[in-house]
């Protein structure tokens, strides 16, 4: 089975296709040129790059990907070349946000596009109760056949009765988290389980959450998205190949060395979840340009900081890998 463009579709289901956390969920920053336009070969490349490294899902215009400053034709060409890119070796996600109106037309713009499923982002601006946002999200699942994940952050948080209402939906297959109250997800995941056995799923979404992943496995979210793995992808693998092989050593030796510094580096402006990201692709060789407004470039000195950090988390994989050729020497 193939897409309009030619590009393979497995018929494995998306759900089940994430479920296996085989890597670091891929989101990548979206390319623009000197002029401000969309860089559609600079993305491509960069898409493909993360595929090639390990990625397990392409989460293409979410929130790194700055959707909301995309129009409607750059969102469209962006989700089809992550389509074609991903060739579908991994299943590609695309954002849908504002209003429920838009939010459908963003849905159904990514089904023809090609893409696997939708990451559903809060509604625009206002505050709604839990009636509404029901509503909203049903209406976005009911618009088209791809699966979605409901994003909690924002303006969009539930309590646990109305995300057993959302694993009720059909069409709507995960939640991910960007608020982190731990004890609402706790009592979330509880709350399904109880209610709507099955493989409904969970996903960390805060900013770097790599350094909360530990927290939220525990409690029984193992998926998590990974703006690091833009750039550099061996350092997201090795914390993500820690975490499922128990080796919790080097998942600490990362969190200490490179993740908080990085995350405290991220806390210096407002936006550095996507520009700091942006500006690691470019440190790493590709050209992604920079960000879009309202979001604003980091300042040279955190663009150096960032650089020295980056060489920090290659410099403890090197370590590490050190540490286990030791281990090998002295085992024989």
């Amino acid at each position: 089975m193939e897409t309009e463009s030619g590009v393979p579709v497995t018929p494995v289901p998306l759900a089940a296709r994430l479920g296996i956390p085989s890597g670091p969920l891929f989101f990548p920053v979206t390319a623009y040129g000197r002029d401000g336009s969309v860089d559609l070969d600079v993305y491509r490349a960069h898409v493909r790059r993360g595929v090639e490294a390990g990625a397990a899902a392409v989460f293409a215009c979410c929130g790194t990907g700055e959707f909301h400053a995309l129009t409607p034709e750059e969102f469209e060409a962006c989700v089809r070349a992550a389509v074609e890119e991903a060739e579908g070796r991994v299943p590609v996600v695309a954002g849908a946000g504002y209003g429920t109106a838009l939010a459908v037309r963003y849905a159904r713009v990514a089904e023809a596009a090609g893409a696997d499923g939708l990451l559903a982002m809060p509604p625009y601006l206002v505050l709604a109760g839990q009636e509404g946002l029901l509503r909203h999200y049903r209406e976005v699942a009911a618009a088209t056949a791809l699966p979605v994940i409901v994003y909690q952050r924002d303006n969009a948080v539930f309590t646990p009765e109305s995300v057993v209402e959302l694993a009720r939906t059909d069409g709507v297959i995960g939640f991910k988290d960007g608020l982190g109250d731990l004890d609402l997800m706790q009592r979330i995941v509880s709350a399904v389980r109880t209610e709507v056995p099955g493989g409904f799923l969970y996903f960390n979404g805060l900013p770097t959450a790599e350094q909360t992943q530990l927290a939220y496995r525990a409690i029984g979210v193992p998926l998590y998205s990974s703006a690091v793995f833009c750039f550099a992808p061996e350092i997201a693998l090795a914390f993500h190949q820690g975490l499922e092989s128990g080796d919790t050593a080097i998942a600490h030796r990362l969190l200490d060395g490179f993740y908080r510094p990085f995350v405290e580096l991220r806390a210096q402006g407002r936006g550095y979840a996507v520009a700091l990201v942006k500006a690691g692709v470019r440190l790493r060789g590709l050209d992604v340009g920079e960000v879009r407004p309202p979001l604003h470039e980091p300042t040279e000195d955190h663009v150096k900081q960032l650089a020295e950090l980056i060489e920090r988390g290659y410099a403890l994989l090197e370590e590490n890998s050190g540490d286990g050729d030791q281990v090998k020497a002295e085992s024989k």
